[in-house]
């Protein structure tokens, strides 16, 4: 009944083609059924996906002469502008609401078996974070949100594990060596991770929105493996 309710007080409608909902959903079944899902082939290292016939497991050209902190990095969608605009929206338009269903998006990265350790260790949700600027000038974490939402649809506890301890500059025109130099040093472990690490040290799933190049989520990953996790796995709601 109160979902009813909030129904009928706060109406919603899809987020993509406006058809109204019930039941706070912010997505349509026809519109979530056509967001297109990352498909094989696609890169070990990054979730690239490729066109093509190709057998076995492989890193992209990009990824090939690279070795990251992170085992892998597993989005669950490839990229897409209407995927995109709805992080955009949250991130930007701060439509909080659009976290849930981006979260549930998300959700279908922990079909692929290589995630299965986390899943079976419970292994906590890190969300990347934000500069406490950039917090107070946006009022959310856009991979916290995410990383709830996820929670709820994988039964995995999110752990704010790490602090953004530097200021940046903004990574959007950056190449992927400039942005490497950009973040090092940037993050820090919380108290709260240290003490998750002292008695589950097994690993970590960092949540985030998007993964360009894989350089925020690494520099994130090698934190937390320096502090004592032994291992770092990566999703991400789209492959930009």
């Amino acid at each position: 009944m109160a979902v009813r309710l909030l129904d009928l007080l706060y109406p919603t409608s899809c987020a993509v083609c406006d058809v109204g909902l019930k039941d706070g959903r912010t997505l349509c079944d026809d519109c979530g059924g056509d967001l297109p899902l990352l498909a094989e082939p696609f890169c070990e290292s990054c979730g690239e996906m490729f066109e093509g016939k190709i057998t076995g497991p492989f890193a992209c050209p990009n990824c090939s002469h690279l070795k990251f902190a992170f085992e892998f990095a597993r989005p669950a969608m490839p990229r897409d502008d209407r995927t995109l605009d709805l992080i955009h929206r949250l991130k930007y338009g701060r439509e909080i609401h659009l976290a849930g269903e981006l979260g549930r998006l998300a959700s279908g990265a922990f079909a692929d078996p290589r995630l299965s350790p986390a899943l079976a260790g419970s292994w906590p949700l890190v969300p990347v974070p934000l500069h406490r600027k950039r917090l107070r000038h946006r009022h959310f974490n856009q991979a916290a949100e995410i990383a709830r939402s996820l929670s709820a649809h994988t039964g995995l506890p999110v752990l704010d594990a790490l602090h953004r301890i530097r200021e940046t500059e903004t990574q959007t025109h950056l190449k992927r060596q400039q942005r490497l130099e950009n973040l090092r040093r940037a993050f820090s472990v919380s108290r709260h991770g240290h003490r998750w690490i002292e008695s589950s040290p097994a690993g970590a799933v960092l949540i985030d929105d998007v993964l360009t190049t894989g350089s925020t989520v690494h520099e994130c990953a090698g934190t937390l493996r320096r502090a004592g996790f032994r291992k770092v796995f990566v999703v991400t709601v789209m492959r930009g």
